[in-house]
Parts: C-alpha cells; structure tokens; sequence
C-alpha cells in the first residue's frame, strides 16, 4: 500500500506569488509578496471598494490560473514521487476552471492521481474521503483544521500571511526541497517500521 499525500495548488504547487503581478497591473499597485501579511488578499487593498476586488479575480481567474508558475523545485519532487505515493490534489478553486487546471498540469507535465476542485477552503470532508496521509497546503486554518480532524501532519508552506502559531502535527517547510527531506526521514521510518 501506498502513502496518499492531499495537496493543495495554489500557492503550495504553484507560487505564491502567482497572483501578485496581476493585482499590480489590474490595480495599479507595487505589491510584493511580503506586503500580503493575510490570506484575504482584500487586506493589503484597503481603498478598494468592497466587492471590486472579488468581482476583478473572478473575470480574471482562468487567465491567472493558466499563467501561474510552479513552485520551484515542485515539479521535480513530484515526478519523483510519483511512483512511491498516491498524489491527490485537493484545491478550492470551483469547477469553473476545471479546464483551465487539467490544461495546466498537463503542460507543465506534473503527475498526478486525482484532481479534486472542490469550490471551497474546506477540504477536511474531502481529506477524509480520500483517506490521505499527509497534507501540503500554505492556507493556515485549512493546515490547522485538517491537521486536528484528520489527526495527520499538514506541511505548512511558509508565506507572510500564515506566519500564526501552529500547533506539534503542523510542520512549517520554507520550500519543497524541506518539503522533501521530512517526507524521505518521516516515509522512510515509517515504511520500515510498517514493513512496506
């Protein structure tokens, strides 16, 4: 039996900075990734009249979907993984840009089992569902809940805006080549002692 890792896209498999360069053009802004201190993008866009910035990003969504880089070192580990583990994809994004996402993975060549868009930032149902072992994700409440629910570890992908506590079952990674080495010392002991 094989390990089956949950993972987030957004800002996890793709960058978190994916989003930025967009916003900027859209809004006339000089945004960095440093001045989003939370994950409601609305918050580093104060003189934005409510509802304009929701309104923008869903006109916009496919468009940045579809340009959205990977994570460095992303495609690398997952191809090495593919193999050895089960790679369930889990992603709030909705069914509107099923396409887009499919179109994505396959150009960038990410291997894949399963790709679930379910709509939503609660994925602890869909967690459950699909019986993962381990989580990635750079949301920290989503890391957080389905860390405590599911009673799994969640790699939290470091950003400025989820830099709150965590608690022992959450472990904060700075990349995926960190990403990797707790996977390889954490699998590794665990595929011994288990015998698979």
């Amino acid at each position: 039996m094989r390990y089956r890792f949950g993972i987030d896209i957004d800002g996890t498999v793709t960058s978190p900075t994916s989003l930025i360069p967009h916003i900027n053009e859209a809004f006339n802004s000089t945004l960095t990734l440093d001045d989003i201190k939370e994950y409601d993008l609305t918050a580093a866009l104060p003189h934005l009249p409510k509802g304009e910035f929701y309104n923008w990003f869903r006109g916009s969504e496919a468009k940045i979907y579809a340009a959205s880089p990977v994570s460095e070192n992303a495609k690398n580990i997952l191809d090495k993984w593919k193999d050895q583990y089960e790679l369930y994809f889990i992603s709030a994004r909705g069914e509107n840009v099923r396409d887009i996402t499919f179109d994505w993975f396959a150009e960038h060549a990410i291997a894949y089992d399963h790709i679930e868009l379910i709509g939503t930032h609660k994925k602890i149902e869909t967690a459950k569902r699909h019986n993962v072992d381990l989580f990635f994700e750079d949301k920290h409440d989503n890391a957080v809940e389905i860390s405590e629910e599911l009673d799994i570890p969640v790699l939290l992908f470091d950003t400025p805006y989820n830099r709150e506590p965590i608690p022992k079952n959450v472990i904060r990674v700075y990349n995926w080549l960190e990403a990797e080495q707790w996977v390889q010392n954490e699998f590794a002991l665990q595929n011994a002692l288990n015998g698979k």
